[in-house]
């Protein structure tokens, strides 16, 4: 796990980068979504100038972590968007739906993937921002321990 880190490390990205791209790696491979991942990953990292492979990398590691958290995510946004009177999310639930009424199925789906990603996007903030803040020490640290334990230079802290 340290040795893929270091190569990153020695294409040129700073910690501050470094820790950006894990930190959006990480919450872009639990969007509650499939198929979004690569998209949302590539974007942001060309429009923010970080290492495209490093983004995808970190994001497509989580992937059964995404899969774990995907059903929990949408039955909570199934019952934060939806009424609390109408069917709840479950499979034998779908297949009735599907079977006898599938304009309703549709609309829970809806609700609940609408829901998932609206809980996504308000938990993103927090994650993001501390793996952030709190990655960037030990990116440092693991930076000047690959340049030979050189210290480094108050620049390259403040990045």
């Amino acid at each position: 796990m340290v040795e893929p880190v270091l190569s990153i490390l020695k294409q040129g990205l700073t910690p501050r980068q470094l820790a950006l791209t894990v930190a959006l790696g990480t919450i872009f491979g639990l969007v509650p979504m499939l198929g979004i991942t690569t998209l949302m990953g590539t974007a942001t990292a060309v429009r923010l100038r970080l290492n495209v492979a490093a983004i995808l990398v970190v994001s497509h590691l989580l992937s059964p972590v995404q899969l774990l958290l995907i059903i929990p995510l949408m039955r909570l946004g199934a019952r934060l968007l939806g009424s609390s009177e109408g069917p709840g999310l479950t499979l034998t639930q779908l297949n009735y739906l599907f079977a006898n009424d599938w304009r309703q199925a549709v609309e829970l789906l809806w609700q609940a993937s609408a829901g998932a990603m609206l809980i996504w996007v308000v938990a993103s903030v927090p994650v993001g921002l501390f793996l952030n803040f709190a990655l960037r020490p030990v990116f440092r640290w693991l930076l000047a321990r690959r340049g030979g334990g050189e210290e480094v230079t108050g620049e390259e802290v403040r990045r």
